[in-house]
């Protein structure tokens, strides 16, 4: 009988557990499918019928008021491409000049916020962590309030001149609403092979800036950095990429320059 109690106990364990993470999806009025999860917004995943084209990327917003939200880099890429050494050598660059804040997104921990918070990127207190469940595009893209919330809050706490927002580690699909982003970088890395560039999607191709990281493993792992150079200028329609080691701070000057031009270039004032 306790056997029985004990599996009739799991079972529960195993409904309740099922019903906790229950995924519903519906018809929304203007013919999209809609699903919820996660304590995320409804949203849906429009389809992607090509590989994306640089020239054809969402403008930054014309009408933002960087008084109400400071000029927004968004970081994204696959997991463990260099997101967060990427957050933390723009950090070290820019933070005697400028006031910045950061946000980090994981999907059920907080490690990258505190991976910042640890190596001294900026005082603890302007680094915030975003669990964001289990489909961490909709929080940089369909959902951004889970982003938009703190990074306001740093806006005004701290009166940023630059906020620094980095996705959870996601597909080549993902890419940031402009609602979210002023400025956006997407991070790959040669340990994935040189085909990654090729293969397209939102990310490779609409980024603002594409940086292909970890070049100094490129032989280890076979990968041919003239094949990503030539894939990526073609997949990008000539838009600016950069080869870099961020861990050695190789490249990070150059990817510094492309969002401080940017940030002039939105906000009218003159880098310092």
């Amino acid at each position: 009988m306790a056997s029985t109690d004990h599996h009739m106990h799991d079972k529960d364990d195993h409904h309740h557990h099922h019903h906790h993470h229950k995924e519903e999806s519906w018809i929304g009025p203007d013919g999209k499918v809609y699903h919820s999860h996660d304590g995320l917004a409804p949203h849906s995943h429009d389809p992607i019928e090509s590989p994306g084209y640089f020239t054809r990327r969402a403008p930054p917003l014309l009408n933002r008021d960087f008084n109400e939200r400071a000029f927004t880099v968004g970081i994204g890429g696959p997991v463990g491409t260099g997101k967060t050494a990427l957050m933390l050598a723009l950090c070290e660059f820019l933070r005697e000049k400028y006031s910045l804040a950061a946000v980090t997104n994981d999907i059920f921990t907080k490690e990258d916020g505190e991976f910042l918070i640890k190596h001294g990127a900026l005082p603890e207190e302007r680094i915030r962590a975003v669990e964001t469940g289990g489909c961490p595009h909709a929080a940089i893209r369909e959902d951004i309030s889970i982003n938009l919330g703190p990074l306001e809050e740093l806006s005004n706490l701290y009166k940023a001149d630059i906020l620094l927002c980095e996705s959870g580690g996601d597909n080549l699909a993902a890419n940031f609403s402009r609602e979210l982003a002023d400025y956006i970088i997407y991070i790959i890395d040669v340990s994935a092979g040189d085909k990654i560039p090729r293969k397209g999607g939102p990310g490779i191709t609409q980024a603002d800036l594409l940086v292909i990281n970890k070049t100094d493993i490129a032989a280890a792992v076979g990968a041919d950095l003239s094949v990503m150079e030539r894939d990526s200028l073609r997949m990008r329609d000539g838009g600016p990429f950069v080869f870099a080691q961020v861990k050695h701070a190789v490249g990070v000057k150059e990817i510094v320059e492309h969002v401080l031009g940017a940030w002039e270039t939105a906000t009218g004032k003159k880098r310092l």
